[in-house]
């Protein structure tokens, strides 16, 4: 195994210690050292659940990035990528399995903190050993339906995803985001007393909505990247066809227009799924505070992004994105956590955020 991801493997794990010696402890605090180094974003709002709420949520969080991983990684064939994600769901079964699983990333292209992580699978299913039985069972039937979708996918568009249509693209939505928001609304509804049947049904009505609202909008911003760096075009040919483009001219000067009139659809249906995961907000009730305020941030982010993303055709350039500014995301921790206790006060600072971008004076 090359050196670098040697070091990968061994970054998070005691001197002296295998794979199968890691004590729980110490697979604990790796899973904490980790989540930061591939998603800051998401490390911000963990902070806001409960103990009981934060380690399921953390744990399946990091399963589903190690299953991502695999996914779009660019040296893999389709066929060891299923191979792949079939052993990512035996290791729920096989404590074998998830501690050699780690082994794969000999065969990954991916960034250091990503080999991290696969290298990590171990531990990660070792925390996943330690959670109670019923959010073990959430963990495993929702992770389970997401690996399988993205084994369909990957094995269906062999040299890379090009999706056909808004409906395949709502497909996918589902079996990568979706999945993440019944997968959470399950455990709010085990772990939170006041997340009770009633309130459970509601939020069931628009749980795909809030994690495919988030999915859409990193996709939108994203077109280039994953162009370039992923080989993945999510813009349904559809769409571009129809705009006078193509997969082919999806970053092409000359086609500029018609791919941004091709992305028109793709951000109705974002805001619509983004209006439905404040609906979500809004039906968790105070007494479950700290999940409202998980929910909360993302979604913020998701709506200042919308704003800029309806202001420029960065994500069409190549090189290019689309994101907020910093000063932004700080002053929006804050509001989020400080104007979002009623959906009154919720509302005001979803239209203003719309409205520019919302910093601090000074800032």
């Amino acid at each position: 195994m090359p050196a670098r991801k040697c070091r990968a493997v061994e970054a998070l794990r005691p001197p002296g210690v295998t794979v199968r010696e890691t004590s729980p402890p110490d697979a604990e605090r790796a899973s904490r050292l980790l989540l930061p180094r591939v998603s800051r974003t998401f490390a911000l709002g963990i902070k806001m659940l409960p103990p009981k709420l934060e380690a399921p949520v953390r744990t399946g969080y990091l399963l589903c990035r190690i299953a991502d991983t695999v996914e779009d990684d660019l040296g893999l064939s389709p066929e060891r990528k299923a191979e792949l994600l079939d052993e990512l769901l035996a290791a729920f079964e096989d404590a074998r399995a998830a501690d050699e699983f780690g082994l794969c990333i000999a065969e990954l292209s991916a960034k250091d903190h990503y080999l991290e992580l696969v290298g990590a699978t171990g531990q990660v299913f070792l925390t996943y050993r330690m959670l109670d039985a019923p959010a073990r069972a959430i963990l495993r039937r929702w992770i389970t339906e997401m690996v399988g979708g993205m084994r369909g996918f990957v094995l269906r568009h062999r040299y890379g995803i090009r999706i056909a249509s808004i409906e395949e693209f709502r497909r996918y939505c589902y079996f990568v985001a979706g999945t993440v928001g019944h997968l959470l609304t399950d455990l709010w509804h085990e772990h939170s007393a006041p997340v009770g049947n009633a309130t459970y049904a509601r939020l069931v009505e628009d749980c795909e909505a809030f994690g495919e609202a988030l999915q859409a909008v990193n996709i939108l911003k994203d077109v280039a990247w994953d162009a370039e760096q992923e080989n993945a075009i999510y813009v349904p040919a559809d769409l571009l066809a129809a705009a006078g483009s193509g997969h082919d001219a999806i970053l092409s000067e000359e086609r500029r227009a018609a791919n941004r009139a091709a992305l028109a659809p793709l951000m109705q249906l974002a805001q619509a799924d983004i209006e439905r995961a404040l609906r979500y907000i809004e039906a968790i009730p105070a007494a479950a505070m700290r999940i409202r305020l998980f929910c909360v941030l993302p979604v913020l982010f998701a709506v200042a992004t919308m704003r800029e993303l309806e202001q420029s055709d960065a994500m069409l350039i190549p090189g290019g994105g689309v994101k907020i500014s910093r000063a932004e995301v700080r002053a929006l921790v804050v509001a989020g956590s400080t104007s979002t206790l009623t959906n009154r006060t919720l509302r005001w600072l979803v239209e203003r955020v719309r409205k520019r971008p919302f910093t601090f004076a000074g800032s």
